[in-house]
């Protein structure tokens, strides 16, 4: 048992400012440094819109950062695995946990299995433990379902439904969703891989490592979703015409079967918000989550709530699979550990 939960924050951007509040609100658990490449020398708090200093300033420098010994790293950049595992295998190196939003970490296996066994061997090797997770990935689209199915008796198929309304998502997010774009510049975005939600693949290989599936042929599709009326968000608007959002579809068969399927909406105006788990089984399922999980709170509460599962969790890269269920806590955090 520790007096506190020590934290290290890498990433401030909307999303990693979401997270680092939240972990501030929380009893017992304290910031110790903040890394960015902008606003150096700024307050943390003045950064992420708290109305007080925190008495941390952001620096560019990650080892001095990680001079202050701290439990664990909460790390917020980006969504591609190859653009952060060298910054991933520093904090490693140092000694230091990490949970990660990195969605490409969730479940890097199959995706990117000579990545994962680096960082696997490597954590081993430091006796720390890394972690990637989020709402998706991280929750609706894998670890909601995988936990559904252990009252089934028989697995044959899953199918998830994520439908939400983008409007109230933060801006980097509506981008990536092509909200806003003329047909042509969205064929353009899509064709440079730029357009996408990434981490489908990511969910439907935890789902099938889960029920001891083998994905043999794996399938993704992107459309626009166009505005059928012009509809706005609080940063931009969406002319009739353009793209309100993003429509992708995956689909994971074994041996010509279709085991997975997973059906992803996000666009401004959507008219029902929600999270569907349907599982063809013994017995069959299905259950749905009215008004959706809002994607920006669940993934800071699944990145705050998984630090003490992570600190006290074996060494390796794990996944959530691996973890007991993560929740929050009212008490004192540092008691956790």
């Amino acid at each position: 048992m520790a007096d506190k939960i020590r934290f290290v924050h890498i990433g401030l951007g909307p999303m990693g400012a979401n997270l680092c509040k939240l972990a501030l609100e929380k009893k017992g658990i304290e910031l110790v440094g903040a890394v960015e490449r902008i606003n150096l020398g700024k307050d943390v708090g003045e950064i992420i819109g708290l109305d007080r200093k925190v008495g941390v300033t952001l620096t560019d420098d990650l080892a001095a950062a990680l001079a202050a010994k701290p439990d664990v790293v909460l790390h917020s950049t980006l969504s591609s695995l190859l653009q952060v595992k060298e910054q991933l295998a520093a904090v490693i190196k140092s000694g230091v946990n990490i949970v990660s939003t990195c969605e490409e970490l969730s479940y890097p296996w199959e995706t990117h299995p000579d990545i994962a066994k680096e960082l696997d061997a490597l954590a081993k090797k430091n006796h720390v433990t890394v972690l990637g997770t989020g709402v998706n990935p991280g929750f609706c689209m894998d670890t909601f379902p995988i936990v559904m199915t252990g009252v089934c008796q028989r697995v044959e198929k899953i199918r998830i439904a994520r439908i939400q309304d983008a409007s109230s998502r933060r801006l980097p997010f509506q981008k990536k969703i092509g909200a806003g774009c003329t047909p042509t510049e969205f064929e353009a975005l899509k064709a440079s891989g730029k357009l996408r939600h990434v981490g489908l693949r990511e969910s439907s290989e935890m789902i099938a490592a889960a029920m001891g599936w083998r994905i043999t042929e794996y399938t993704e599709t992107i459309e626009p979703i166009m505005a059928e009326k012009e509809t706005a968000s609080p940063y931009l608007v969406v002319k009739r015409g353009q793209a309100a959002g993003v429509e992708q579809i995956a689909v994971g068969k074994m041996n010509g079967k279709e085991v997975i399927r997973m059906e992803f909406q996000a666009y401004l105006g959507a008219p029902e918000s929600h999270d569907t788990v349907y599982i063809t089984g013994i017995p069959n399922m299905e259950a749905t989550i009215k008004g959706g999980v809002q994607g920006d709170v669940a993934t800071a509460a699944m990145a705050v709530n998984a630090l003490p599962r992570v600190i006290k969790a074996a060494p390796g890269l794990l996944t959530m699979m691996d973890l007991p269920p993560v929740h929050p806590y009212a008490g004192t955090w540092g008691d956790l550990i």
